[in-house]
Formats: structure tokens, C-alpha cells, sequence
């Protein structure tokens, strides 16, 4: 070991607060475990767009109380260097390891500040500080949590007083802050903070309530699973608030458990996590299947399907995208949005209806700061169909209008299913997929976008390709990103991008087939087509 790896583990050591990391990082110590100190300590965790979000554990290249309170100092000092200083800053935290401590800290750093802070009195999902942000009319926002990352992350997201979530320059402007951050013991800290909890929730609840006219139909049969996050109080609480049967819930995953123990990766996208919920779901005859993330910013859906295996499927987050936009749009007024990587049908969509439509880049920090958005979603299971209360994604209010939507289809006769083969008819079948490669050497996701930039392919699948946009060069309607946007003949797209969040680079396919009559012949058609565009992109990459 180093003598410079040694100093600086021992310094940190010196002022860290925690005693689980402290003897943590003592024990490597003594074990001149190298590896691991090096890993520790190479480099710190990046402060961008996404806030932090990594391994909890000692060193500054993992979440833990030194890297928390010197992010709250940071951001402190940027409201403060701003002149944002009329309101309190709001914090909100989930039940993953560590998450009410780091927001306590946080707290504790904003009144010694001198600023005000108010922290919500229990484990609650994220978007209840997005509403609250406005509600309070606070000037930012902290939410301590690693939404679906697995059970060993956490994380520290941070929204300013609008209610979305920050973006370029207020990202690198905080970081710059946080590195100006002197020593631990020089950070004040003060313990009179305000706390927030039933009024809050009320006000939440109450215009979570409001969504559903009094006249529309309630009757529905209701499978759910919060997947061990804190999702659940809220979900059944809005909807009891807006008139419909409480759900029945997966018993082994109803409980807030920052282990995770019955998935082996918390997200409703990936293969098995909501299993348990479908297997409920057969059992009571379900009408539909809903889950929330850990966090429960984000909705997932499964519908009866005799097709697939067990008798139900899972929507793809761009299925219920166009189900939802199908379903509020039609006489608003407004605008309606999507990321770039989410399906091509919202567009057209929303042109049936009169209602404008724009694409942004990847992530809820652009699609919630639209003006006059009315609704917006992107394919990972992130939707926003309340706007003007809530101006991120949110798996609450979010499964509240699907069980209106399912229950108004239901009392016609009809169920989710029939209502996408109404929009293939209308617009085509949009079949969306995806390829994802997730690495344990981040330099294989930059190999990748080099070759992919090197050598452009011609065609994918059956499509030629009539054009590439390298993202990274930005437009005049969307900032610079890394990514390639390949446009395919007949309609077909697929976009290229490393994961903001995640060791993985992720590839989002799209074709549109024509349909007249057989749509389960243009969905097997469909199907065939993004098999071939995979298969040829994987080559492409080299992944």
C-alpha cells in the first residue's frame, strides 16, 4: 500500500461521523486490503444531473456521511450565492440503508447555513417532495435515495424551487461548490429544523383525489406490489382517496426492507421482479397488476395475455405511455412530451388532438421543465400525468389514473389490451425494445460509442439507415448529450446511449408496421424485425 493511499484513508478516518464506516474502513486498513482502499479512494463521486448515487461505504468514492454533509454544504452555499434563500429547503428521504441518517445530516447543514430546512418525519416516496417543493413553496429540494438500484446503493437527488430536477449549469456550479467544501469539523450544523408529515401528505392525497371525476366507473379487481419500498402506505391511502377497492398486495414484498431479499435487482423493468405480483394476480383473477419501484416514482403494469407465459405480460413503459396519452389528451391544452429513447406514437398521438408535442433528452429533469406540459413520459417506467402539482414522474398518482383508465375500459367491455390494438389500427404498431449491455469497465461503454461513431452501420435488420445524428453535438432543440440517433426507413429509429444512472450501455429500438386488421401478425412481424436490428446492433457495437 502506498504511503499517499495509507494518508489518505487515515484523514479520512480522522473526521468521518459514522461509526459503521469508520470501523469499516479501519478494518481494510489493518488488512492492507489495497483493492479495496484504491477503489475507495480513486477519485470521488460525481455530482451531475442525477445528483450522487452510488455504494454505500467509507471513502469519497462511495454514499456515505462525509460525502453527504459535504453535499449539503455544497448546496448550501450555492442557494445562498444565488440569493435563494426565501424559503425553506425540503428533504425527503426513502428506506434504504443509511437514507434517514444522510437526511438528517442534510438538515442539520442547511439550518447551519442559516437556511431553512424542513424534513419529512418518515420514509416516503420521491414524489412527494416534488409536490411539496411548490406546496411549501420551498427554494430546493433533497431526496436521499438510489430509486431501483440495488440494495448496496444510495443516493442524493436534488430539485430546485420550480419542483423539477436540476440541470446543466446548476449541476456543475453545486459540484464546484462542493468541492469548496473545507474541512468536516468546519461545517456548521444546526438541530432546529421544522418537520413535515400528515399535512403534507393530506395535501398530496387531496389532489391525487381530485384526478378521478366523481362519476367515473370504480369497479376493478387489483393486484399490487410496492417491492419492498415505501410505496405502499401512499398508494393504498390515494387509492382509497379517489374511490376505488385498496388493492390486494404481495405479502412477502408489502414492507419497506432495504435488503431487497425476495428480487435480485429492484426494478419492475427487470426479468422476475414482479413475478410475485403476477402470481398474485392469478390467484384473485385479477383485472391488473401494478407495481411501484422502491421509491415509487415509477408505475409498471402487467395485463392478462393468454399469449404469454402464465397467462400475463408486463407493458412495456412505452405501451403505457400511449395508453395514458391516448387517454388525457384528447382536449387539453398544452403540451405533450416524451424523451428521445421513448416511442415515436406519442407525436402522433397527440397531432389526432390538436395538442403540440416536443422530445427531450433522456431523464425527468428535461421532460418536467417543458412549458405547458400536460403530460409526459419516458420509457422507463417514469410518467407524469399531473403537471401542474407534480412536475417529475410519479408512480402514485401515476397508478391512480391507470386503475381509472382500466376501470373505464372494463365497464365497456373492453380491457388495456383491446384499447393498444385500437392504437395500432389508428396510428400502426409501434413494438418498441431494447438492448442493454451492462460492464464491469466503463472504458468498454466509450470503446463502443467510438466504434459505432467509426463505423457507422448501413442498415440494421431490414432497414437501411437514412441517417445518423451524433447527439453529442447538440440542435437547437436539444442540449448535448452523448448518444447516436439512427433513423431507419419506414419509420423504424433506434438511439444509442450510455446509462446516466448505470455500468451499462443501452440501445432503445423502435419499428412501425402497418395494420389493417391482423395486428397479432404485425406484432409477430414486429417482433422479427427488432430481433434482426438487435442482433446486427450488438455486432455493430461490438457488445
Amino acid at each position: 500500500m502506498s504511503d499517499d493511499l495509507k494518508a489518505a484513508a487515515e484523514a479520512w478516518l480522522s473526521e468521518d461521523p459514522d461509526p459503521d464506516t469508520r470501523a469499516e474502513l479501519t478494518r481494510l486498513l489493518d488488512a492492507g486490503d489495497t483493492a479495496e482502499l484504491a477503489d475507495r479512494f480513486d477519485g470521488t463521486l460525481e455530482f451531475g444531473t442525477a445528483g450522487l448515487r452510488g455504494a454505500v461505504g467509507a471513502g469519497p468514492n462511495r454514499m456515505n456521511r462525509v460525502v453527504v454533509i459535504r453535499a449539503a454544504a455544497g448546496l448550501a452555499a450555492y442557494l445562498k450565492a444565488k440569493g435563494l434563500t426565501d424559503g425553506p429547503v425540503l428533504i425527503g428521504y426513502d428506506a434504504r440503508h443509511k437514507s434517514d441518517v444522510f437526511a438528517q445530516d442534510t438538515a442539520a447543514v442547511i439550518r447551519g447555513a442559516g437556511l431553512d430546512a424542513v424534513l419529512l418525519d418518515r420514509p416516503t416516496p420521491t414524489p412527494v417532495v416534488a409536490f411539496g417543493i411548490r406546496h411549501l413553496h420551498a427554494v430546493a429540494g433533497v431526496v436521499v435515495t438510489a430509486s431501483h438500484n440495488p440494495p448496496q446503493d444510495n443516493g442524493y437527488k436534488v430539485y430546485l424551487g420550480d419542483g423539477s430536477q436540476i440541470v446543466p449549469p446548476a449541476d456543475a456550479e453545486i459540484a464546484a461548490a462542493i468541492a469548496a467544501v473545507g474541512p468536516l469539523a468546519e461545517v456548521p450544523r444546526g438541530d432546529d429544523w421544522q418537520t413535515a408529515g400528515d399535512d403534507l401528505l393530506k395535501a398530496y392525497l387531496d389532489r391525487i383525489a381530485e384526478l378521478v371525476p366523481a362519476d367515473a366507473p370504480r369497479e376493478l379487481n387489483v393486484a399490487y406490489t410496492p417491492l419492498h419500498g415505501v410505496g405502499r402506505t401512499l398508494v393504498e391511502a390515494a387509492v382509497a382517496r379517489a374511490g376505488f377497492a385498496v388493492p390486494q398486495v404481495v405479502a412477502s414484498q408489502a414492507d419497506p426492507d432495504p435488503d431487497f431479499p425476495t428480487v435480485s435487482f429492484p426494478n419492475p423493468e427487470e426479468p422476475g421482479a414482479i413475478d410475485a405480483a403476477l402470481e398474485l394476480a392469478r390467484s384473485m383473477n385479477a383485472d391488473i397488476a401494478v407495481a411501484n419501484d422502491p421509491d415509487a416514482d415509477r408505475c409498471a403494469v402487467a395485463i392478462p395475455d393468454a399469449a404469454a407465459s402464465g397467462g400475463w405480460r408486463m407493458l412495456r413503459g412505452d405501451e403505457l405511455g400511449s395508453l395514458l396519452g391516448e387517454f388525457l389528451l384528447p382536449g387539453s391544452q398544452g403540451v405533450a412530451a416524451c424523451s428521445i429513447v421513448s416511442s415515436s406514437l406519442l407525436g402522433k398521438i397527440a397531432a389526432s388532438y390538436g395538442v403540440e408535442y416536443v422530445e427531450t433528452l433522456t431523464g425527468f429533469k428535461w421532460i418536467g421543465r417543458v412549458p405547458d406540459l400536460v403530460f409526459g413520459y419516458e420509457e422507463a417506467l417514469g410518467y407524469c400525468v399531473d403537471p401542474a402539482a407534480v412536475k417529475d414522474k410519479d408512480g402514485v398518482s401515476t397508478l391512480v389514473r391507470v386503475l381509472q383508465l382500466a376501470a373505464q375500459a372494463k365497464a365497456a367491455g373492453r380491457t388495456l389490451a383491446d384499447l393498444l390494438d385500437d392504437l395500432a389500427v389508428k396510428h400502426g404498431l409501434h413494438a418498441t425494445d431494447q438492448l442493454s449491455a451492462r460492464v464491469e469497465d466503463l472504458s468498454l461503454i466509450g470503446k463502443a460509442m467510438e466504434r459505432l461513431r467509426a463505423t457507422p452501420p448501413k442498415t440494421l435488420g431490414a432497414y437501411a439507415v437514412e441517417r445518423i445524428d451524433d447527439l453529442s453535438q447538440g440542435s437547437e432543440s436539444l442540449p448535448p448529450t452523448d448518444g447516436l440517433r439512427y433513423t431507419l426507413s419506414d419509420g423504424a429509429r433506434v438511439v444509442v446511449r450510455p446509462s446516466g444512472t448505470e455500468p451499462k450501455l443501452k440501445c432503445y429500438l423502435e419499428v412501425v408496421v402497418p395494420v389493417t386488421t391482423d395486428v397479432a401478425g404485425a406484432r409477430t412481424q414486429a417482433a422479427d424485425a427488432l430481433a434482426a436490428i438487435k442482433t446486427d446492433l450488438a455486432a455493430a457495437a461490438g457488445i
